[in-house]
């Protein structure tokens, strides 16, 4: 009868132990697995998001484009894991190359704390109209400019 007592004793409180333990440790995975999961989402939307500026630009930039205006629809989700993301860019003038303007364009989840920064080259004649961008916008889309004096104007509509 001893026995008996000294391995209930022993047991019982390591099954509940595995009670609390188990779905805890399940929950702190999952929370991980997640975040994993929308981070790489939001950056694969910063990296097409970074392209189809670069190719806007390009595009804009080329000789025989002499002035005009163009939008580009974009592909890319409207939510990441039930949220909504927003976005800004910062231009910033490479020092010592004067022919280069780096584009900061960051995206960051809403309601979350996972963002994403990623750079886009473009040339010196490059200028970003500040601008927000909303993934939940119907009518999201990059919009250009080329002036008459070859200056490149970008920014965000919504």
């Amino acid at each position: 009868m001893a026995n008996i007592t000294l391995e209930y004793m022993i047991l019982i409180p390591i099954l509940i132990l595995q009670i609390f333990l188990l779905p805890f440790a399940a929950g702190l995975f999952m929370n991980y697995w997640t975040t994993s999961s929308d981070m790489l989402a939001l950056n694969d939307a910063s990296t097409h998001l970074s392209s189809s500026i670069e190719q806007l630009y390009f595009f804009l930039n080329n000789p025989s484009v002499s002035s005009g205006t163009v939008t580009n629809n974009l592909g890319i989700p409207s939510y990441i894991g039930n949220y909504a993301y927003v976005g800004s860019a910062i231009l910033i003038s490479v020092s010592g190359s004067g022919s280069e303007k780096v584009l900061e364009l960051t995206l960051k989840l809403v309601g979350s704390t996972i963002s994403t920064t990623t750079p886009v080259t473009l040339g010196e004649n490059a200028q970003w109209v500040n601008s927000t961008f909303m993934s939940n916008s119907n009518s999201a889309c990059i919009y250009g400019y080329k002036d008459s004096s070859n200056r490149i104007w970008l920014s965000f509509s919504t």
